[in-house]
């Protein structure tokens, strides 16, 4: 099953592929690998996902957090190249958490971006990670995803 039906079937709509801000670009091709800047969580609604684990927000919020950065992510990749066809692998995501001082947690926050991809892709969607804690994110979001993505 196409990546596109699957996620039509998990109920779950793309969002319109997020402009640079400031002074990058959202996404470079470098051959068959794409980077996708990292990507902020963003409501059904077009609002931010804000907070800092450990404080406003528990890990399940987290990984809510992280599973919109994640659909961020996918509407960069159809941007750029038309369709998830085009994709043969995820290869790395960085997972950056805002967080408490106390809060470590952030494997399990990250998890809600990584089990996405691993639903929609298969074997495919297995990918190296890294899972940050930091103090605080742009606008002060909860959670930011970037990835490597490789294409065929």
């Amino acid at each position: 099953m196409s990546v596109a039906k699957k996620l039509e079937e998990m109920g779950l709509v793309l969002p319109a592929p997020a402009a640079a801000v400031a002074s990058y670009v959202p996404c470079v091709r470098t051959d068959n690998l794409l980077h996708i800047s990292g990507q902020l969580p963003f409501e059904t609604d077009g609002t931010l996902i804000l907070g800092r684990l450990g404080d406003s927000m528990d890990v399940t919020a987290g990984q809510y957090a992280a599973r919109r950065s994640a659909l961020g992510i996918l509407a960069q990749v159809r941007a750029a190249v038309g369709d998830f066809d085009q994709v043969s692998r995820i290869v790395k995501l960085g997972v950056f958490v805002a967080s408490a001082p106390n809060f470590t947690d952030q494997p399990e926050v990250a998890n809600g971006a990584s089990d996405l991809f691993l639903e929609l892709f298969g074997d495919a969607g297995k990918h190296a990670r890294s899972a940050v804690g930091v103090s605080a994110l742009p606008r002060g979001v909860a959670v930011e995803v970037d990835a490597i993505i490789q294409l065929r």
